[in-house]
């Protein structure tokens, strides 16, 4: 049994590196349903194992959230506030850092994927009209979305999955990520700004494709103030409860949702069919194998092997480096759902949650974030390629986990 879980896990963790295997068309998702698929079919793991091994806590409130973002995107508020942004009669540096503040405060509430998604195609528009280059936008776009969703317990996945295993205080983290967060914003500007200084026009091969008559993708939604009122109105009385109230965050945000499905003019197929069904089915196949891995013992042993050799995983300065190097390595929420056993010191859920989020800039395949914006560049004919996104990914990268390890030390001294 025992090397059966082992073999199924290996397989799993080398997809999560590779985001598929060979020979086979098969994603992370897949990868992880299938090995959940393939310990419950072998008799590893019981079908009701595998139901206790999934902590339903998080899927819920991570359900729960994206409807409400779903609710807002139908609502046309993404681009309603990409438009706004965009026609602020200010210097394009000024335009930058406004861009930034923008999506780090939207991404500590809504989800950062979501965010990326609605706002990178009307932002390359906006930047045309303009006749400034869309890449430093795109690029302060991603990092932006990225570093905001780390102001929260509901900001990402990976934050999410923290909050709620461990039972953190959302305004007691709030208040802990709050320096780093908005010091990592500030820096992301100021590195961008050095990077393009002097060079924000658009190129004018650019503009002339642009001109070209050429079919384009469904356009984006439009505004509704009443759609937007209501989606806003639910998310501002969420995070008054959260910040106030005892109930149980996730049952706090699934009446929310309950709410906003119940809708005369929003057709409920329209708002299910934006929830990202695939991040929920991976997470649930992730808890199974990775429950299962811990039922064998390996990973407690293992843990105890290295302490014997001097080498704590549970002390602060090694599981922030851990999480950095895995969260690249295997994607943050694999990382974390690895690590989380490890998080016994009373910062580590905040340790977690800012190396994880914040180690997701450092390469396009580090966030979904980072995809999503090169994919809408890519269909408007910009091109930004692996090393074009590291010149900015990787010194944001480095500069942000700087601060909060140098925060984080600060706090732990």
């Amino acid at each position: 049994m025992t090397t059966t879980i082992v073999i199924v896990f290996a397989i799993v963790y080398l997809g999560m590196i590779l985001g598929g295997l060979p020979f086979f068309q098969l994603d992370r998702t897949g990868i992880a349903l299938l090995g959940a698929i393939a310990l419950v079919a072998l008799g590893d793991v019981s079908l009701e194992e595998a139901g206790r091994s999934i902590h339903a806590p998080t899927l819920i409130l991570l359900f729960a959230f994206m409807v409400l973002s779903a609710q807002l995107r139908l609502g046309g508020f993404y681009t309603f506030v990409t438009r706004r942004l965009a026609a602020l009669p200010v210097t394009p540096p000024l335009l930058l850092g406004a861009l930034i503040g923008v999506v780090g405060a939207l991404s500590a509430v809504f989800s950062n994927d979501i965010i990326c998604l609605a706002m990178a195609p009307v932002l390359v528009d906006a930047c045309l009209q303009r006749r400034l280059d869309p890449v430093p936008y795109l690029l302060a776009l991603a990092c932006a979305a990225n570093i905001g969703s780390a102001l929260t317990l509901i900001g990402n996945p990976q934050n999410m999955l923290i909050g709620e295993s461990l039972r953190l205080s959302f305004g007691g983290y709030l208040l802990e990520a709050a320096l780093p967060v908005l010091l990592g914003l500030a820096v992301t500007w100021a590195l961008i700004v050095g990077q393009f200084h002097g060079r924000w026009e658009c190129p004018a091969p650019l503009l002339a494709a642009q001109a070209e008559p050429e079919r384009r993708e469904e356009g984006p939604a439009h505004f509704d103030r009443w759609q937007t009122t209501k989606g806003l109105t639910v998310a501002a009385l969420l995070v008054v409860v959260f910040l106030t109230a005892l109930w149980p965050r996730e049952l706090a945000a699934l009446a929310g949702a309950g709410l906003l499905l119940l809708s005369r003019r929003l057709h409920s197929r329209r708002m299910l069919g934006l929830v990202d069904w695939e991040l929920l089915v991976l997470f649930i196949g992730l808890f199974v194998v990775n429950r299962a891995l811990e039922k064998t013992g390996l990973t407690a042993e293992a843990v105890r092997t290295l302490a014997d050799a001097g080498i704590h995983l549970e002390q602060p300065g090694t599981l922030f480096v851990l999480t950095f190097v895995l969260s690249n390595l295997v994607s943050n929420v694999p990382a974390v759902m690895l690590l989380l056993p490890l998080a016994t010191h009373p910062m580590a859920g905040t340790l977690l949650a800012l190396a994880s989020t914040l180690a997701g800039n450092l390469l396009i395949v580090g966030s979904i974030a980072n995809i999503i914006v090169v994919d809408a560049a890519e269909r408007r004919g910009l091109r930004i390629d692996w090393r074009r996104h590291a010149r900015v990914g990787m010194p944001v990268t480095f500069a942000t986990l700087a601060i909060s390890g140098a925060y984080l030390w600060l706090r732990l001294a």
